[in-house]
């Protein structure tokens, strides 16, 4: 099976950086330089043409394995280190010089210097003497990344500059924002010329297809057809955009609304029907233990770890994991470490994107009804008989997990994460080693007393530390979210019947019973579904401000639990401490987490500002809303 060797790109991008002179009379001048490789002699070589645009991929990074995840921007997770550029967002004081967190997988630099890659490929393939097939696959390549770009500008700023051909030295670079419906436009017929010429290509892990440029597409035009993104509709519900004097970058100020929705419904069918997903055709729930599984093996995409490898058809676009490029890789290799980013400290891990409490109590009861908090049994004992894949995500006082590592097993043999502080049985408390005040470490322990689960391999005999690489790929497009695409322009249309058998087959393998809501109540949990079934996956970002309802959930702050174990009367208590129910009384205690950054919601941070560095560079570039 092929997959992207990233070790290529040292070469791709010398490629791209150096055309050379050919027409000097002298020898000694028409001597080729070592260390480059010319433009005619790139695009007439197969390996080099396909080299140049490896290289437009590697603009995708770590995708989200990185050490600071959007999750922490969202109703999903806190950040738990303090001095990162996360405040900023979340308190609503970005602005153009003083901007928040931005992964290079969407910063607006980054994403041209990648679009710029994909021009010249597009500009220079039509006339490159190389096999023909080949030539078709790489152009398909050209246009699904480009598309890709774009879209990630697309849904962070809006509507955005179209660079369509590679500027040379000497150009006016000063370009106008294109409206939000001509990059829809732009998008969409990249996105047409790549289905076309990938139809016969198939399908190599890491590598642009029919299928996903099908898939991106659903993407696209369902965001498209999505309230923050109608004029009329975003008007009316945020006053900032109302008075905005250009509405147009942002959204459809003309149109219908219901015929882009039919529009997303026909992209997302089209891509449903061209793949297959993972277990999407049972008639009935599995068991809980069943469910999660399949989870666990869906985050793992199939490979290590994953109970079934079956789970890999589930991915469309993913980052690759290869020896050289891994979604995990080892330090040394300049890469980034999931596990150790997010893992608990007494693992001796650093506890990045810890899952807030807002997101444990959207899970529902194995029955399907909510979580409650006002419910004595929920209350009492809040982490037993929930959605199968709460237990696949979240790590939370008493969740079994890998062997500690030497210097730690003594102290926990029973192998459970500790987040709660314990009565000693002497009128005294010990701290669970998984907390801030653990006696193995306390700078990286987790602020709301959970830590993530997902994406972290659980093979038992992989450690998360440095030396233990774990080769997970990152989902940027799975076939399930295309299923919710095709749900939700399904239920907007009013075809609720269609809606429903969809989201049960997504339900029915996670081991959660069918629902029969309507109306309001089926589109609530569709929303509460996707946002369970995609977290962590940069999903809810985009969902919460598309929706607009970011105020509702980025807004209502972080909130976190404290875990209290009191020794029954007469019992003795464990040595070293474990967690049992029959020897403990356990007390949860809800509390609002404002040590790292006080959350509000201000309709500025719909859209991210634009630099002022890129601002003063071209001078017809419009600035967002309130920047």
């Amino acid at each position: 099976m092929n997959k992207i060797k990233y070790s290529s790109l040292l070469i791709a991008t010398l490629i791209a950086l150096m055309v050379l002179p050919t027409s000097c009379s002298k020898d000694v001048l028409d001597t080729q330089p070592l260390d480059a490789i010319s433009s005619e002699a790139t695009w007439s070589d197969g390996a080099l043409a396909e080299a140049f645009v490896f290289n437009a991929y590697s603009f995708l990074g770590f995708g989200g394995f990185e050490e600071q995840a959007l999750a922490a921007f969202t109703d999903e997770a806190m950040f738990t280190h303090a001095g990162r550029p996360i405040p900023p967002l979340n308190e609503g004081t970005e602005s153009p010089t003083n901007l928040a967190f931005m992964s290079a997988t969407y910063a607006w630099n980054d994403m041209y210097l990648a679009i710029r890659q994909a021009n010249i490929a597009l500009t220079e393939l039509p006339a490159a003497s190389i096999n023909e097939d080949l030539k078709t696959r790489l152009t398909g390549e050209a246009h699904f990344l480009r598309a890709y770009y774009y879209q990630q500008l697309l849904r962070f700023f809006g509507g955005v500059p179209l660079i369509s051909r590679p500027y040379g030295l000497g150009e006016d670079y000063s370009v106008s924002r294109n409206t939000y419906a001509e990059c829809v436009d732009f998008i969409v017929a990249d996105l047409d010329a790549a289905i076309t010429a990938l139809d016969a290509a198939g399908e190599t892990p890491g590598r642009a297809s029919k299928l996903s440029a099908l898939a991106l597409k659903s993407r696209v035009l369902l965001y498209a057809a999505s309230d923050l993104h109608d004029g009329p509709t975003a008007s009316s519900n945020s006053p900032s955009l109302g008075s905005y004097s250009n509405l147009d970058l942002l959204a459809y100020t003309s149109g219908d609304q219901n015929a882009r929705w039919q529009a997303a419904k026909d992209a997302a069918q089209a891509a449903l029907d061209a793949g297959s997903g993972y277990k999407l055709d049972l008639g009935g729930p599995v068991s809980a233990a069943e469910g999660q599984s399949n989870y666990t093996a869906l985050a793992m995409g199939g490979g290590s770890g994953a109970a079934d490898a079956s789970a890999a058809v589930e991915l469309i676009f993913q980052r690759t994991a290869t020896i050289d490029f891994t979604a995990e890789s080892r330090w040394p290799l300049g890469g980034l470490h999931y596990g150790i980013n997010n893992g608990p400290n007494g693992y001796h891990n650093w506890a990045g994107n810890t899952p807030i409490q807002q997101l444990v109590d959207d899970y529902e009861m194995m029955d399907g009804s909510e979580f409650d908090w006002d419910n004595p049994d929920h209350a009492a004992d809040p982490y037993a008989d929930r959605d199968p894949r709460f237990y696949a995500t979240v790590l939370y006082d008493g969740s079994n997990w890998k062997p500690r590592p030497s210097d730690v097993a003594g102290i926990d043999p029973a192998d459970q994460v500790q987040t709660g502080y314990y009565d000693d049985g002497n009128g005294g408390v010990i701290n669970g080693i998984d907390t801030r005040e653990s006696a193995i470490e306390n700078w990286n322990g987790s602020r709301t007393h959970y830590y993530t689960r997902k994406f972290i391999d659980p093979n038992p005999s992989l450690a998360d530390n440095q030396s233990s690489a774990q080769t997970i790929p990152w989902p940027f497009i799975r076939y399930t979210e295309v299923v919710f695409n095709y749900i939700e322009a399904s239920i907007e249309l009013g075809q609720e019947d269609e809606a429903r058998d969809w989201l049960n087959k997504i339900r029915y393998r996670a081991g959660m019973p069918a629902i029969a809501d309507v109306g309001d109540a089926l589109m609530d949990r569709y929303r509460n579904e996707r946002r369970l079934e995609l977290v962590y996956e940069e999903h809810r970002y985009h969902d919460a401000r598309r929706w607009m309802i970011a105020a509702e959930t980025l807004g209502r702050g972080i909130k976190a639990i404290n875990v209290q174990a009191t020794l029954k009367a007469g019992a003795t208590p464990h040595v070293p401490y474990r967690h049992d129910k029959d020897v403990y009384d356990y007390e949860y205690t809800v509390f609002d987490n404002t040590e790292n950054e006080t959350r509000t919601w201000l309709d500025k941070m719909y859209y991210r500002p634009i630099t002022r560095d890129e601002i003063n560079r071209n001078a017809s570039l419009v600035q967002n809303p309130d920047y």
